[in-house]
């Protein structure tokens, strides 16, 4: 029987590296990157039954059992190194055709799916979420803060602009996400930010900050 592959790219900072999962938004992983590459790519596929239900909610079929292969590497920035994903790869140019808007389809409905996952979790769970070692950590209501508000400033890459708004006001923040979703289908060449890096970008906070919250409710 043929291996199923996952193509995954690699984004090396001084200090972590990220394990991406090129077409697949939102789902990258990161270690110290003096562990060596296999550390995220081990990093990344520990994640694939989480990342599973992102794809199950999306209707999208997934294989949660593919072999990762590095298919692209560049070098990482401050950002990277902070602990969040950066790099704009080759992959991530705009396309034209049928099959092109076929796959920005497909990843808006995993960024789609993730936002909802996120609030259902979020809603779920406590306000009080278990801290750190030295007490660090945000609470519930301020993760979704963050999360909402970083995603207000990120969709300015797309020519989504939108002025302040309380993030616990659902209708408004759909209606962002709305205009986002048609934008990034799009994929207009002169975005600021390609629409399949946005993609990555925002689905990867959505989805960094909604296992945070799992993981320590």
């Amino acid at each position: 029987m043929a291996r199923t592959h996952l193509d995954v790219v690699l984004e090396r900072g001084a200090q972590r590296t990220f394990a991406i999962a090129a077409a697949w938004p939102g789902w990258a992983r990161s270690a110290r990157t003096r562990d060596g590459d296999e550390a995220a790519i081990e990093a990344l596929v520990s994640y694939a039954p989480r990342y599973a239900v992102v794809a199950s909610r999306a209707g999208v079929p997934f294989q949660a059992a593919a072999v990762p292969r590095v298919v692209d590497a560049a070098p990482g920035t401050a950002t990277t190194d902070f602990g969040a994903t950066d790099v704009r790869f080759p992959q991530d140019a705009p396309a034209s055709g049928a099959k092109a808007g076929a796959d920005l389809e497909r990843q808006v409905a995993l960024l789609r799916a993730a936002w909802a996952l996120f609030h259902e979790v979020a809603d779920a769970a406590p306000e009080a979420l278990a801290k750190g070692p030295r007490g660090g950590g945000r609470d519930t209501s301020e993760v979704v803060r963050h999360v909402v508000e970083s995603e207000r400033s990120y969709v300015r890459g797309i020519g989504v602009k939108q002025k302040p708004f309380d993030v616990h006001d659902a209708a408004l923040r759909d209606a962002m996400r709305e205009q986002t979703a048609a934008a990034l289908l799009v994929d207009d060449p002169a975005y600021r930010w390609p629409a399949r890096y946005a993609l990555r970008r925002i689905a990867w906070h959505v989805l960094d900050h909604l296992w945070e919250i799992e993981d320590k409710s």
